[in-house]
C-alpha cells in the first residue's frame, strides 16, 4: 500500500467521526465564538513570539544558561517546523475538509498538496512552549495552555483531524526538549558575550557584582 493510499485511509478511519462531531459543534456555535476561534487560529502563533520576547527580557537578569535557551528558542521552533514538513511530505495526508464530503468549515480548506498530517500550527506552538518551559516554568505552563488552544482551534475551524493535532504536539515536544536542554550548554558563549558590546542586550545575568557605590539591584540592571 502506498503512502498516499495509507494517508487517505487513515485520515478518516482514525478519527473522522470525532472530526465531524467537532465541526458540527462549530457550525452550531455562537457567531462570536466561531469568530474568536478563527482569529486565534489564524494569528495566535504571534503570541508565542511575544512570549519569547518576554522571556528574553526576564533572562537579562538570569543565568547564562537561561539566556542561551531563550536565544535558541526561535531556531528550535524552525527546526521543529522543518522536521514536521518532512513528515508531511512522506505521509501526504489529504485535508479532512477535502476528504469528508459535506464538511462545513470556518476556514477555507487548503488546496491540494497542502498536506494535513501533522499540524504545522500545533508543532510550532508546542515547540515554542517546550523551549520556554526550560527557561521559565510559569511562562512555559502558560505557553502550553496556549498551545493546546491552538491545536484545538485547528480542528474547530475544520482544517485538521484530531490526530493531526495530537501527533503535531508530540513532534513539537520531542524535537524541542532535547534541543532546549542542549542549548543550555552554550552558557559560556553567553558569558563571553555579556562581557562585550552585546551586554546591553543580554544583561548582566544573575549574581552580578556591584561596583563601588552601586546597589545589587543597580548591578543587575547594568
Amino acid at each position: 500500500m502506498s503512502a498516499r493510499m495509507l494517508a487517505v485511509y487513515d485520515g478518516s478511519g482514525i478519527d473522522g467521526g470525532l472530526y465531524t462531531r467537532v465541526t458540527g459543534w462549530a457550525d452550531r456555535a455562537p457567531y462570536w465564538l466561531d469568530q474568536l476561534v478563527t482569529v486565534w487560529s489564524a494569528v495566535g502563533l504571534g503570541l508565542f513570539a511575544v512570549f519569547m520576547v518576554y522571556a528574553w527580557w526576564r533572562a537579562r537578569g538570569a543565568g547564562s544558561a537561561a539566556m542561551a535557551r531563550v536565544l535558541a528558542s526561535p531556531l528550535i521552533v524552525v527546526l521543529a517546523y522543518a522536521v514536521n514538513s518532512g513528515f508531511k511530505g512522506v505521509v501526504e495526508e489529504v485535508r479532512p475538509c477535502a476528504q469528508i464530503a459535506g464538511t462545513v468549515t470556518l476556514e477555507a480548506c487548503p488546496g491540494t498538496g497542502d498536506w494535513s498530517f501533522p499540524s504545522n500550527h500545533t508543532v510550532i506552538a508546542f515547540a515554542a512552549a517546550t523551549a520556554l518551559w526550560f527557561v521559565d516554568r510559569r511562562l512555559g505552563a502558560v505557553a502550553y495552555v496556549a498551545a493546546v488552544l491552538m491545536g484545538a482551534s485547528r480542528v474547530w475551524v475544520g482544517v485538521h483531524y484530531p490526530h493531526d493535532v495530537l501527533v503535531g504536539a508530540v513532534v513539537g515536544v520531542l524535537v524541542a526538549a532535547p534541543l532546549a536542554l542542549a542549548a543550555g550548554r552554550a552558557a559560556p558563549l553567553v558569558d563571553r558575550a555579556r562581557s562585550g558590546p552585546l551586554r546591553p542586550l543580554l544583561g548582566a545575568g544573575a549574581g552580578a557584582v556591584p561596583t563601588a557605590g552601586e546597589s545589587p539591584l543597580e548591578a543587575q540592571r547594568r
